[in-house]
């Protein structure tokens, strides 16, 4: 939206002039479904007499402004998102009265009507810039202050802030939904925290309650959802977990949790996994599950939970000063929470879980054309509300995982003890952290900080060895490389691991551990002993780095995949053929067929799923167009073959039947899904739940075997949130020109539907069978994307941007419209033509591994 960035030199500007003392905030939750009244009072310093500044707020209008006892004409000093302060003393008291607009974005304070019965449920969702949307405030992390919440509301409500809900005081009788009346919680004021941290969470929501003992006494706990959600609320595993990470938090940051309670709310329409809101964490009510789920995603689960928890000492008690931190409070959290979840809960092979999916997406984002530093130079509002990406999360928490190894895991954890000790309730930048650090460790960190922190770009480690004529090693050494636009070369500590068949398996039998650097390093203690079937560089997976294996080991690992006995190696080495077949070294339709050897037997949730949808993407947007409908065959074959041989009620098969039914299009496989959604065919331990209920009916729509009163029926029988979403994806994936144009006008041409309705048109969209149904999109995505941006809200405007795109199609022709419209754009908005662009790199890479998957048959 116009008018509601912020640079970091204004921000740096204002709180070198101001310090906020106090909020005291006044909400009216009672006015109507539009909108609510807001009050602040603030009270804050000047350190300049007579100077001036702003105070943010978004919203329809304002109606007062008061500063010091003067009346100000709001028509005079509102412009866009700023409410303009004049004159100021050294002392101030500030008053504006306004009227805030309830969102169906999941930002600011959402509001969402329960379908199942009716009830308002709202909840607030602040990170990085709308609070300002709630109520006025000087919306900067570095300006913290104490917030007292005053919320009127329907007095069958549960409302909940950062601070322990009071008792209501009753307000106006029989007015509400159930004619039980209003009231009013007065909430005591929190400590000093940033804005965006603050949270208001109001609705008839269910609460399961407990408390758990920490270094500052019994805190509460609580567990929110929506009432047609509890019968499905585990609430003793979310707890278990929880209670676990605070135990787990406190002996290794040796700091008492540093809030009066600890609530966690699933809330609806959730933009994001989960938001660590001091004291009143809201997470994506995706995770109560009313179906089956598989494994992976309660392990998410888990971690979602343990990475909120972290931010409570890592973010909340000590707070970036600006969002070029950001990094820094995200890599943090996912370093911390899966440390947590491999050392205090059951799932011990986190880093196993971390290295599959989450270091996976940081290697895709750091080979996009918009990669960027970990330590992001982040200019503005609008830089950093794209930054939350796989740098900035999972390439952040594999370098700290770098630094823990470099300076040891007890100088690590005695740094962040004095690093908390010192910040308490304050701001810091990385240069206070790695101060601490290097006086725990002894180590100068400037170095390490500027090749991994301030560069950009993943390198690519690779053996080089000679065979002896009796069989051993001659010389091994490893080559680091980099990619031109990235040339850094990079400290690595890594393991290379000799892996041989012993009685059919692939087991390591020998390992050494060595520091990597510049372009060549040596391995003189592997000189002279046998050369291995596998040489695994980077075993074990310490170093953050594409890996390569020889030529001997490559043959190795494609004949003989199954025989690993652990899932890390064998995730390792399918990793590698990933990154190749991204690279175009190996055809997409060998990665295929390698997959669908690597699929029966696989237990490893995690690398299950990412398997699956590295598969896919090889299928259908790698592969060669001429031959492309062969290797789908094959892959669905394959995939129905892995599903009815899955063990019955097993995470596998959950996750198979799921592909294999997203691919199936033929009258045979058409027959076999229509038969499970019917119940006329079964398969032994496969629970055709709702969920699956959608996930049939959907490959149906897709295939043309299904439409719109099977859609309209299924809507019929699940009426709920989840149901409305499955319908408007099932819809928009049927394959005519119609069902797309529907999609198409009602998302992207009309504005007013939910952020969790048009994410699920969009993955329906872009679904087909037939991508000649998305060519039509090619010239039309490119003419309105700039107006999308200029008139959404970001978030929404970011997610019609990637979600209809039209991939699918992957061809010579898209990638010039996208090229064209980045030249004829160069003033577009900085993050616009980030967005354009990484769409613009997926297409051409997929030209790249088409092209090369076209030689590779060729050859053949």
């Amino acid at each position: 939206m116009p008018g509601t960035n912020l640079t970091r030199d204004e921000a740096a500007a204002r709180s070198a002039l101001v310090r906020t003392e106090s909020y005291d905030v006044v909400l009216d939750l009672t006015r109507g479904a539009e909108t609510f009244s807001t009050r602040s009072t603030v009270r804050f310093t000047c350190s300049r007499r007579g100077e001036s500044t702003w105070i943010d707020f978004v919203g329809p209008s304002v109606e007062r402004v008061v500063l010091n006892g003067t009346e100000l004409d709001p028509a005079e000093v509102l412009a866009d998102s700023r409410i303009a302060l004049p004159d100021l003393a050294e002392t101030n008291e500030l008053l504006v009265e306004a009227t805030g607009a309830y969102m169906n974005t999941g930002e600011g304070l959402h509001r969402f009507v329960d379908p199942a019965d009716g009830e308002v449920y709202l909840y607030t969702q602040f990170e990085v810039p709308d609070s300002r949307r709630m109520f006025p405030v000087f919306e900067q992390p570095d300006l913290k202050a104490t917030f007292a919440f005053t919320v009127t509301a329907p007095a069958h409500w549960q409302v909940i802030s950062n601070e322990p809900t009071p008792e209501p005081t009753p307000a106006d009788q029989g007015n509400d939904a159930d004619g039980a009346g209003t009231a009013t919680w007065a909430f005591p004021a929190t400590a000093r925290i940033s804005s965006y941290i603050t949270a208001l969470v109001a609705g008839p929501y269910d609460v399961v309650r407990d408390a758990v003992s920490t270094r500052a006494g019994e805190v509460p706990l609580a567990v929110y959802c929506r009432r047609s959600l509890t019968p499905h609320l585990d609430a003793d595993n979310i707890l278990d977990v929880t209670k676990k990470g605070f135990a787990f938090f406190e002996e290794e940051f040796d700091c008492a949790y540093p809030f009066t309670k600890y609530d966690q709310i699933f809330t609806p329409e959730y933009n994001m996994g989960a938001m660590e809101n001091a004291g009143c964490v809201t997470i994506v009510e995706n995770y109560v599950f009313r179906s089956k789920v598989t494994e992976a995603i309660v392990e998410r689960r888990a971690l979602t939970i343990l990475h909120e928890l972290a931010h409570m000492w890592f973010g909340d008690l000590v707070t970036m000063t600006w969002w070029d931190d950001l990094w820094l409070n995200e890599s943090f959290a996912e370093w911390a929470s899966t440390t947590a979840q491999a050392e205090a809960t059951g799932w011990t092979d986190a880093w196993t879980t971390f290295g599959t999916a989450e270091k996976a997406w940081a290697y895709r984002q750091d080979q996009l054309s918009s990669t960027h530093p970990v330590a992001a130079d982040m200019v503005d509002l609008a830089a950093v509300e794209v930054n939350f990406d796989g740098i900035t999360y999972a390439k952040g928490a594999s370098v700290l995982k770098q630094l823990v190894a470099y300076v040891g895991r007890e100088p690590f954890r005695d740094g962040l003890r004095a690093y908390f000790a010192k910040h308490a309730w304050g701001n810091t930048t990385l240069r206070d952290l790695l101060v601490e650090l290097e006086a725990t460790s002894g180590r100068d960190l400037s170095s390490w900080s500027e090749v991994w922190l301030e560069t950009a770009g993943v390198n690519t480690l690779a053996p080089e060895v000679e065979v002896a004529q009796d069989g051993t090693i001659a010389a091994l050494s490893i080559r680091q490389t980099t990619p031109p636009e990235h040339p850094t070369q990079r400290p690595h500590r890594l393991a290379v691991g000799c892996y041989d068949l012993v009685d059919g398996a692939l087991r390591r039998t020998h390992r050494v551990e060595l520091d990597v650097d510049g372009e060549r390093t040596e391995v003189p203690e592997l000189v002279g002993r046998p050369m291995p079937g596998l040489l695994l560089v980077n075993d074990d997976d310490l170093a953050y780095a594409k890996i390569r294996l020889d030529e001997r080991s490559l043959a190795t690992a494609l004949e003989h995949l199954r025989a690993f006995t652990e899932s890390l190696p064998r995730a390792l080495v399918l990793g590698a053929a990933w990154d190749m077949t991204r690279d175009g070294e190996m055809a997409a339709s060998d990665y295929v067929r390698l997959v669908l050897t690597a699929l029966p037997g696989e237990t490893d949730s995690t690398l299950l799923r990412v398997l699956i949808q590295q598969v896919s993407a090889a299928a259908l947007t790698y592969t060669a167009p001429e031959h492309r409908e062969a290797v789908v065959a094959e892959l669905t074959a394959g995939l129905r073959e892995s599903t009815l041989a899955a063990e019955a009620s097993s995470d596998a098969q959950l996750q198979l039947v799921t592909a294999w039914a997203s691919f199936a299009r033929s009258e045979d496989d058409l027959a076999l899904v229509r038969g499970l959604l019917s119940g006329e065919e079964r398969l032994a331990g496969l629970s055709v739940d709702q969920d699956m209920r959608w996930t049939l009916l959907t490959a149906l729509a897709t295939a043309g075997a299904a439409g719109e009163e099977e859609i309209a029926a299924e809507r019929e029988r699940d009426n709920t949130a989840t149901g409305n979403e499955k319908a408007a994806r099932a819809r928009a994936a049927v394959p005519t020109a119609e069902a797309k144009e529907t999609a198409w006008v009602d998302a992207v041409e009309t504005a007013g539907l939910s952020n969790s309705v048009l994410a699920a048109m969009a993955l329906g969209f872009g679904r087909v069978h037939d991508e000649a149904l998305l060519a039509p999109y090619v010239e039309r995505y490119h003419d309105v994307v700039s107006r999308v941006w200029d008139e959404r809200t970001h978030h929404i405007a970011e997610s019609l941007a990637v979600g209809f795109y039209p991939l699918a199609v992957a061809s010579p022709q898209l990638l010039e419209a996208s090229e064209t419209w980045l030249q004829a754009h160069p003033d577009a908005s900085n993050s616009l033509r980030r967005t354009v662009a990484e769409n613009r790199d997926a297409v051409a890479r997929a030209l790249r591994a088409q092209s090369a998957d076209a030689g590779a048959r060729t050859q053949a």
